[in-house]
């Protein structure tokens, strides 16, 4: 064993005392004691049991999706927030775990306020500071000497609950019983003011008390076998606590009049076989939720700073030597709790408390949901969930947060966002990975399929420039590089094609530069890529890749070529010419002028030839669309300007009428300039010295050494354009 391996600490909780305990200890809390009397009064029995089983229905579904998903993963320290990091990213992870751990924190003085009234019930004369102080101080103590100890406390706790269940149900035995209650309440509300006129209302004041269900979650860092105890303690804790919720609404009904309830919030603590147990049960619950959550507060903290999400982030993930408890996440979290037992009264952000555990939620159920429909192989969990439980689980947790407050519910979701627009800025990367890529290319493989629906065939008005570029020298990449992020940008790609040849130090030398480039490209926000294959002659390995990308949706549509006008095989382009039109490519040919490249990037000259004298009835101007939109993309990235000539062997083949329509159809950027030249296209381009680039159209009797001298000849970069059937430039 390492010395790394032997500080790690050991995971030493099992199903009860890691998850089940913790959980039930905190959905039976405060409101069961002191509120759900209140709920019963209001609602009535039925109405009660409604209000339990639509919100039970909501932590539930929520429970079953944690379960699902945490038998699929190994899940590490911070409960939801490793389970949201996994699936979605450490940004949206770390956006919800901040404003989780602060919920978890600030919950504890919540729960501290809550054992104070408690106690303040036996010990009236003493000041509520000081009490504060000392049960935080308590709680504080408890977890610092052992997260084992806490959950030795929580044992006691629990039996302590157990017994005040017990004298509750008593009370049916001593007291007359009501068997004339109602089924459905009348919302009364209460003589203090209390607010229960309706439903919504009422269901508000509830809700709270089932949010426990991450709890367990919370220590999964901590657990032997989280993808086993998780699932297990939770639903377990939930199923128990449901029927213990129904059951109770029956006991309230039996033992007082609706009045009373709705009164008397002591009820069942006034009423019970023997009320110091069930006070002290009152007095167990809150306390053991203090304890649950600041021994789980700390190890979302942890996890946050484990992912350097943080600042200070060692600081924060460093571990006691001895029992690897958090110490500094607990020291920091102690900060937190002390901050919020000096406000004193927590009612205006305790509902801002609430909607970061909805949103904590409901991103849960968004996991198992996204995690599902992908039908990725990974996801095998041994508990599989019909797609209509998370779905509920997302809407329900949603729903709930508009339906407590609106405003609060606004303001959570902004405050999230923002947090995860700061940790995108960050550039955060996950040594485990996540399933984003997944879920994209999930996307992009149904809109694939809705594609092939549609349409079988290309649509011209989808096209884009997506280029094929094969690379045997660097030089040839580096001359051209600017050139293909002019044509590609904003939407289209560039796949290179690295042939390999045998001078291995040129061939290392070759990758390295590829490897930039496509860092380049993506680091401009480009789709770029490259593979390398083997050589067996420039145009069969071309050809052979043009074919087998043919059955690619996503393929490339245009061959790239730059050509040394100084060094060039005439037979490999010509032929490249030929394979280009038997697999329906396009082809952009560049050969750059050898001292002047692409000069300032300004000025583009295109040169149309050869339009069919019916294009405007039939909507075909020959093998002019790719030179067409190259230009234009060009013209727009390099904010040029574009200089169409239309070149005519003939008097009068193309009139100014004519050019007008051309502009009308084509959709020219309002600076081109138009016009036609009549004679012969390499004199024109002879005396046109004013371009950055000349773009012009091929034709069937037009020779690599044509196109060579035409570069030569007017002393500036020339672009060579053969169409494709893919591709219209009036569409």
């Amino acid at each position: 064993m390492n010395l790394e391996q032997s500080k790690k600490p050991k995971k030493t909780f099992g199903t009860f005392a890691g998850v089940f305990t913790p959980t039930t200890l905190t959905i039976l809390g405060v409101i069961m004691y002191i509120r759900y009397s209140w709920v019963v009064g209001n609602a009535g029995v039925g109405g009660a049991i409604g209000i339990v089983l639509l919100a039970v229905a909501i932590t539930f579904t929520t429970a079953l999706s944690l379960s699902s998903i945490t038998t699929n993963v190994r899940i590490g320290s911070g409960g939801a927030f490793s389970l949201i990091s996994q699936s979605l990213g450490v940004e949206i992870g770390g956006a919800i775990g901040i404003p989780f751990y602060f919920a978890q924190a600030i919950a504890v003085a919540m729960y501290v306020f809550g054992f104070r009234e408690g106690l303040q019930m036996l010990l009236p004369e003493f000041n509520p500071l000081i009490l504060d102080a000392a049960v935080f101080s308590v709680i504080m103590g408890i977890a610092f000497i052992s997260t084992s100890f806490a959950f030795k406390i929580q044992y006691i706790i629990l039996g302590i609950i157990v017994f005040s269940l017990v004298s509750i149900f008593g009370s049916l035995f001593i007291h007359d019983l009501n068997y004339d209650f109602q089924w459905i309440g009348d919302f009364a509300g209460s003589d203090d003011g209390t607010g229960g006129d309706s439903f919504w209302i009422v269901f508000a004041v509830f809700f709270p008390a089932v949010t426990g269900v991450m709890a367990g979650a919370n220590m999964s860092g901590d657990l032997t076998n989280p993808r086993k105890s998780i699932p297990y303690g939770t639903l377990t804790s939930v199923v128990l606590t449901t029927i213990i919720y129904i059951s109770l609404a029956f006991v309230a009904a039996l033992i007082a009049s609706p009045e009373e309830l709705v009164n008397n919030y002591n009820i069942f603590i006034e009423k019970s076989l023997y009320p110091p147990i069930v006070l002290a049960g009152l007095l167990g619950a809150t306390l053991s939720s203090a304890l649950g959550s600041f021994v789980g507060a700390p190890r979302i903290l942890l996890a946050l700073g484990e992912k350097n999400i943080l600042p200070k982030s060692k600081f924060i993930a460093k571990r006691s030597s001895r029992r690897g408890e958090p110490v500094h996440a607990m020291l920091i979290t102690t900060v937190i709790v002390i901050i919020g037992l000096s406000l004193r009264n927590l009612n205006t952000i305790a509902p801002l408390i609430t909607m970061f555990f909805m949103i904590t939620y409901a991103m849960v159920n968004v996991i198992v949901l996204i995690e599902q429909s992908l039908n990725l192989p990974s996801f095998r969990p041994t508990l599989r969930l019909s797609m209509i439980i998370p779905a509920l689980g997302a809407l329900g947790s949603i729903a709930m947060m508009f339906i407590l407050n609106v405003m609060v519910a606004i303001f959570s979701l902004v405050f999230i966002i923002v947090f995860y627009l700061y940790l995108m800025s960050l550039r955060l990367k996950s040594e485990a990975g996540d399933s984003r890529s997944g879920l994209f290319t999930a996307l992009a493989e149904w809109a694939t399929k809705k594609s092939n629906e549609l349409r079988k065939e290309k649509e011209v008005r989808s096209w884009r420039p997506d280029l094929l570029v094969p690379v045997i020298r660097a030089k040839d990449l580096r001359s051209s590089f600017k050139l293909i992020y002019s044509i590609i940008k904003p939407q289209g790609s560039a796949k290179i094609l690295l042939l390999k040849n045998t001078d291995e130090k040129e061939q290392r030398y070759l990758q390295s530069f590829v490897i930039k480039s496509v860092r380049k490209f993506s680091e401009l926000k480009l789709s770029a890529s490259y593979t390398m294959v083997d050589n067996e002659g420039f145009n069969p390995t071309v050809n052979a890749s043009m074919q087998s990308l043919n059955a690619a949706f996503f393929k490339p549509n245009t061959i790239f070529v730059s050509l040394d006008s100084s060094d060039y095989v005439p037979e490999n382009i010509n032929k490249l010419y030929q394979d280009t039109r038997k697999n329906d490519y396009g082809m952009l040919l560049y050969i750059p002028y050898s001292t002047a490249s692409l000069a300032i990037e300004k000025s583009i000259h295109l040169w149309l030839k050869n339009i069919p004298s019916d294009w405007k009835e039939s909507f075909d101007i020959g093998n002019n669309n790719l030179s067409i939109l190259t230009s234009i993309l060009m013209s727009q990235n390099w904010k040029g300007t574009l200089n169409v000539h239309v070149v005519c062997e003939e008097e009068n083949c193309f009139t100014s009428d004519d050019i007008k329509r051309l502009n009308y159809m084509v959709r020219f950027p309002k600076n081109t300039n138009l016009d036609v030249r009549q004679g012969d296209l390499k004199e024109h381009v002879a005396r046109g010295r004013s371009a950055d680039i000349n773009i012009f159209t091929t034709f069937e009797d037009m020779k690599i050494e044509d196109m060579v001298e035409l570069v030569n000849s007017s002393r500036i970069s020339g672009l060579f354009c053969l169409d494709s059937s893919q591709i219209n430039a009036l569409v």
